[in-house]
């Protein structure tokens, strides 16, 4: 079966211990405020220890990607996405940034004598292979064939012995030479046998509807079943002797990967095998695509940055970063400066403005002459405020105006356009003379498209 959801809430289902142990889903009390909800409290998570029926609980998915378990594919999608569309291509484009964020969480489990760990996740296993096969194609030994007349290296100590000779004038004459050419066997035990697991993987990957999420092309390769190489013992016999005598990086690495899909063949229908694409924590994910879309430049050296006052030759402040002038804290007892201090999401420096970007992902649920919902708690409007306090030496020694530093929230929607949400303040900062920290809604779409092109986004459209 095929099940769609986003990291929001669901009616209880099945397996759900095993997904909840994993961190997958977390428990909620089953009310109609829980459907909108970005961000869980403790005491909803508590939930997950308190023996109570079904029809009194929910659950909700903290992750974004694809689950297989237990013969099912979950579809999770993002929480900012509307609940009455079927998102195939939002999908597809957000599986392409989890990917380029970070591939850590896609490791293959391959086959290794000293570690019997059972952890494997077979649609990282098939993903490896396919995109593998498309880069590298088939894994391939050679053969020498020896031919007469042939284009190859000549053999001349087989064509002395083998062959006629003609002696003309006391001169020696092979009208037949015999030569040796080199090519891949087409019948090779372990190249059928990557065409067979390739194809079974293309089918697989269609039945389950994510060919297309994937942007990948079926492949049809082999009328071969697996079971026309041997019983599983046999066939893990031969590729165990492969690699003993493999020596080529690639190769190995095929090798060890196709060993262990079969080793746990049939396991994608055992409760304990989890298979997953994606990731549990996409507020990071959101983070970096909108530090590198917004051009970050908390890493950049200060002489770099396009001050209205830049800094003065051989000033040796200049060599520093913008995240190096945070002030840390300095604990009396040990005269020595703790390590953590504040770090701010992104700063942006551009057109004599200095703004201080924090990305969140958070649905907010705003309504008239009500309290907000789901929105960024009193601890990130208290940080936002600090990190310009924290910047404020420095934005006035460079020349930077009171109306010229902005500073703002990003959070995804699934509009096409910029949405301004207003302003949050506390007076209490409001009366230091701190900016108000202004609310946009980024339109996810084209921020992904930025970010998987590798381009910036024009700050004139969050009209700040």
């Amino acid at each position: 079966g095929i099940c769609n959801y986003r990291d929001q809430v669901f009616p209880t289902c099945f397996y759900k211990e095993p997904l909840k142990e994993c961190g997958l889903l977390r428990c909620v009390r089953n009310t109609s405020a829980q459907f909108d909800l970005s961000d869980l409290e403790e005491k909803d998570v508590a939930l997950s220890e308190i023996q109570i029926g079904d029809s009194e609980t929910l659950y909700i998915f903290t992750f974004v990607g694809i689950i297989i378990f237990a013969g099912y594919v979950l579809k999770c999608y993002p929480k900012y996405l509307p609940n009455n569309i079927h998102p195939t291509s939002e999908l597809k484009q957000i599986l392409k940034v989890i990917e380029k964020f970070s591939n850590k969480e896609q490791r293959i489990q391959i086959f290794d004598e000293s570690n019997q760990s059972h952890s494997f996740n077979r649609l990282a296993i098939m993903m490896f292979l396919m995109n593998d096969y498309f880069e590298n194609g088939l894994y391939s030994n050679t053969v020498d064939i020896i031919e007469e007349n042939g284009t190859g290296e000549i053999l001349w100590e087989k064509t002395i012995n083998e062959t006629f000779t003609l002696i003309c004038h006391n001169k020696t004459y092979y009208p037949n030479l015999l030569t040796k050419r080199r090519t891949s066997d087409e019948f090779d035990y372990f190249r059928r046998l990557h065409e067979c697991i390739l194809t079974s993987i293309s089918k697989d990957l269609k039945r389950a509807d994510l060919l297309t999420l994937f942007d990948i092309t079926g492949i049809d390769l082999s009328q071969e079943e697996l079971l026309d190489f041997g019983d599983k013992d046999y066939i893990l016999y031969r590729i165990e002797r492969e690699l003993n005598s493999q020596f080529i990086t690639r190769k190995q690495i095929v090798l060890k990967t196709i060993y262990s899909y079969i080793e746990f063949s049939g396991h994608q229908f055992n409760n304990e095998y989890l298979s997953l694409y994606g990731t549990n924590s996409f507020n990071l994910v959101w983070e970096n695509v909108c530090s590198c879309i917004l051009d970050n430049q908390l890493e950049k050296p200060l002489s770099s940055l396009n001050l209205p006052v830049p800094f003065q030759i051989n000033d040796p402040s200049a060599a520093l970063r913008l995240i190096d002038l945070i002030e840390r804290p300095k604990w009396s007892i040990v005269d020595t400066e703790a390590e953590d201090t504040l770090i701010p999401d992104l700063i942006t420096i551009s057109e004599g403005k200095f703004i201080i970007f924090d990305a969140k992902y958070y649905t907010p649920v705003f309504e008239p002459g009500k309290p907000p919902r789901s929105q960024p708690g009193i601890e990130s409007v208290t940080k936002q405020y600090l990190y310009q306090l924290a910047y404020q030496n420095f934005i006035n020694d460079h020349g930077f105006t009171q109306d010229s530093i902005k500073n703002c929230f990003l959070m995804p929607t699934a509009h096409n356009e910029v949405i301004n949400m207003g302003t949050v303040k506390m007076n209490i900062f409001s009366n230091l003379g701190l900016q108000d920290i202004e609310i946009r809604y980024i339109p996810a779409t084209i921020a992904y498209e930025h970010y998987l092109s590798g381009k910036t986004m024009d700050l004139s459209t969050l009209n700040l």
